[in-house]
């Protein structure tokens, strides 16, 4: 087990106060350490996951689920003990193995999140990973209007404003949005987390992730709330799966129309300015964290092309007339069969090599005759998510494969 470089280790303790037994309570008919550690193996970027725990109950459904078990002490299991002592003692006790692990990356997760998808946390592990970070947490965009004050002698509770000016409240679209810890996850490079002894340290960024599984179990409401959500969530998540693509080794896409909407804006000096999702680059850093080779091939050469694909960490081809040419050329440096490559593109300079490949994709917005050529036609646009819907179905389908 010395390959093992990013280790989830999910905390759970046997005594609750605000829910007797709540790791292994039940919701959609799962124990909640078993849904933590489902999610867990099903990313694809974590190598191995170790449940923390000092109950017996909650060791055996850990194992049953797919996870390592270690004994927490008591003296690490009370009310007061903290997390961060709990992963900590899990590192050791990996480093203390007679195969001994040192992973490079830690993720944090906690069971009373029901809802985790594993495509956030591989993204999450990228970003850490990759060096664009040193700790990485879970979050929610947020636009609401947050306030914070004292109660009076009386109960009333006089406030002001937080994150905005009373005074001037402005409109959703001209706001720049907060963001909510969910306390479903964070990832943190080991060394970096050793030595702050916090989750907390150093170049921290948020992972966005959807509203529904924000959900954090600490009370009785709350566990009922997510059992009424269940049957939803999980068959969206079932849903999700069944669109996941299978049989991908590597990721080529086109440029233009594809990481972008296909416009551009150019400045007196002709210089171009192009759109893309902030989304997309989440996603590519997944596939990259899962070890998914990404070529991008475009037909233009342009210093905005060569900007994304470094701030991608993805290679590129440009100015390319014969793209069949320098798609093969490429697969063949890299020993890869182009039965087992997918290649999204949206206009017709895009149909010879989606002719070449074994999984030819098209964005939602593309030309007739593309999408008419493709093995399918992804729910979105260039430039509007089409990339990392790709990647998140690439990631699924990995899961679903082992």
């Amino acid at each position: 087990m010395t390959d093992v470089r990013t280790v989830a280790v999910i905390p759970a303790r046997g005594g609750s106060k605000g829910v007797p037994g709540k790791n292994l309570r039940p919701v959609g008919g799962v124990p909640l350490v078993a849904r933590a550690v489902r999610a867990c193996l099903a990313a694809a970027a974590v190598d191995l996951v170790v449940v923390s725990t000092d109950d017996d109950g909650i060791a055996e459904v850990a194992r049953a689920a797919g996870a390592r078990v270690v004994r927490r002490p008591d003296a690490l299991a009370g009310d007061t003990a903290s997390s961060e002592s709990a992963l900590l003692h899990a590192l050791d006790v990996l480093a203390a193995d007679a195969e001994p692990v040192h992973p490079e990356v830690l993720v944090f997760v906690q069971c009373t999140s029901p809802f985790l998808d594993p495509a956030d946390l591989t993204a999450g592990v990228a970003l850490v990973a990759s060096g664009a970070a040193d700790a990485a947490f879970a979050a929610v965009e947020t636009y609401e209007f947050l306030w914070r004050g004292a109660s009076a002698a009386d109960g009333t509770v006089f406030v002001g404003g937080v994150n905005h000016d009373a005074a001037q409240r402005p409109r959703r679209q001209d706001r720049s949005p907060d963001w909510r810890e969910t306390g479903a996850f964070y990832v943190m490079d080991v060394a970096g987390f050793r030595r702050a002894g916090h989750r907390f340290f150093g170049r921290t960024a948020a992972v966005a992730v959807p509203e529904h599984s924000a959900l954090e179990i600490d009370s009785p409401v709350e566990l009922a709330m997510a059992e009424a959500l269940a049957p939803l969530v999980d068959g969206l998540a079932g849903a999700a799966a069944s669109r996941a693509l299978t049989g991908i080794d590597a990721v080529v896409t086109d440029f233009d129309g594809v990481h972008t909407d296909d416009a551009a804006l150019v400045d007196a000096d002709g210089r171009e300015l192009v759109r893309v999702s902030r989304a997309d680059g989440l996603g590519v850093a997944a596939l990259r964290a899962a070890g998914y080779p990404v070529l991008i091939v475009s037909k233009e050469r342009n210093l905005v092309v060569t900007a994304r694909a470094a701030k991608l960490g993805v290679e590129v081809l440009q100015g390319i007339d014969d793209k069949v040419a320098a798609l093969t050329g490429w697969l063949a440096e890299r020993g890869l069969d182009a039965a087992r490559v997918a290649y999204l593109g949206n206009d017709v300079n895009d149909l010879g090599p989606m002719a070449l490949v074994g999984w030819p994709l098209a964005v939602a917005d593309a030309r007739p005759e593309v999408r008419a050529a493709a093995r399918l036609t992804l729910d979105q646009r260039g430039g509007h998510g089409a990339v990392r819907e790709l990647c998140d179905r690439v990631l699924a389908g990995s899961a679903t494969t082992g």
